[in-house]
């Protein structure tokens, strides 16, 4: 049944990760058991009101979660969802505060190697003192809520009335039991995204964090890059905020789960701009001459040779590109199709 599978989905993301696929597969057995003995009884497969009536009655997903729940002793079963939810959220942000903080003090002070060691090593204690002020709050609820109950409004996002109308769907690739991302790998893809950027805005300054040691011989060399790359630079950070934006949305809407091919084609169809516009560069000219009047006699055989070669590179890249791009916007158009073929 669509809906009970939309409900395990549900369910999982309040389980134990380690446990999550044992605890899915028994819970699956059990309701599927249940559900055909009530089918039985009435002789016929239930409709789709009764089947919503009949989920309802399971309780909502996180208190059928709050069961298979271990023994806590600062934060109960009862309210563990609701904490383990509220701590990855706090994370989450404190993470992208300290990075964007930490990126803008590199950026003004003294922008080095160093200082981004010592801000990434900072960034556990960070993540730890917040931990510890969520786990002390959600402590006091406990204690609170089980010596005076009285006084201890339920929690919301446990007791708060819910729809199984409201599940959100299940994903493609959980219905051919492909492995969906995990929550770690969204947290772990968001923060590298910060890294990444911190990295792409200090190398104009810090040419060596891309170059290394060449960085020493690009300074002395004779050659140097045309102002078309600098306008692909900001282009290029200017994507990486973008795309690292959508995936925070992702993370804070709790839809890193959920599949979805139209990001994949817009960031796809971003990043050709900026291939296809040095490909079309005007008379192919990418590196330069310092001195040209002093240096062309010498040098002007290595240009033209360098400046063919990235020409064709980038006419190798570029339609590498625009048929992957080719190829996901026809399996989404595929997809699509046969989506609606099958609601009909």
């Amino acid at each position: 049944m669509e809906l009970l599978d939309r409900y395990l989905q549900a369910v999982k993301k309040h389980l134990p990760w380690q446990r999550q696929d044992d605890i899915i597969a028994e819970l699956r057995a059990n309701l599927e058991s249940q559900l055909d003995e009530k089918q039985a009884e009435l002789g016929r497969s239930l409709n789709p009101a009764e089947a919503e009536a009949w989920v309802q009655q399971l309780g909502s997903p996180v208190q059928m979660a709050s069961h298979y729940q271990p023994q806590q002793y600062l934060v109960g079963p009862a309210i563990y969802p609701v904490y383990l939810y509220v701590l990855r959220l706090a994370s989450m942000w404190a993470i992208v505060v300290y990075t964007i903080v930490s990126a803008v003090t590199i950026v003004l002070g003294s922008a080095s190697a160093d200082a981004v060691a010592q801000a990434a090593l900072r960034l556990p204690g960070v993540l730890i003192q917040t931990a510890g002020w969520i786990t002390i709050v959600f402590a006091a609820i406990e204690f609170v809520a089980v010596r005076y109950p009285e006084k201890c409004p339920p929690i919301a996002g446990f007791h708060a009335k819910w729809s199984p109308a409201d599940l959100p769907p299940v994903p493609p690739e959980a219905i051919k039991g492909r492995k969906q991302r995990s929550y770690a790998h969204a947290v772990t893809e968001v923060i590298f995204g910060f890294l990444v950027l911190g990295w792409l805005l200090l190398v104009p300054t810090y040419p060596f964090l891309m170059f290394g040691p060449g960085a020493a011989y690009l300074h002395a060399s004779p050659f140097n890059i045309a102002p078309i790359w600098v306008t692909c630079y900001w282009w290029i950070v200017g994507l990486n905020v973008f795309q690292l934006a959508w995936h925070c949305i992702d993370l804070l809407r709790g839809t890193w789960q959920q599949p979805d091919r139209l990001p994949t084609i817009v960031f796809r169809a971003c990043g050709l701009i900026p291939l296809v516009l040095l490909a079309n560069v005007h008379n192919r000219l990418y590196v330069l001459l310092r001195n040209p009047e002093r240096d062309f006699a010498r040098y002007g055989q290595t240009l033209d040779s360098l400046n063919q070669g990235i020409h064709t590179l980038l006419l190798l890249l570029s339609t590498i590109v625009t048929l992957q791009l080719a190829w996901d916007i026809g399996k989404w158009i595929i997809d699509g199709a046969r989506h609606r073929a099958q609601e009909k």
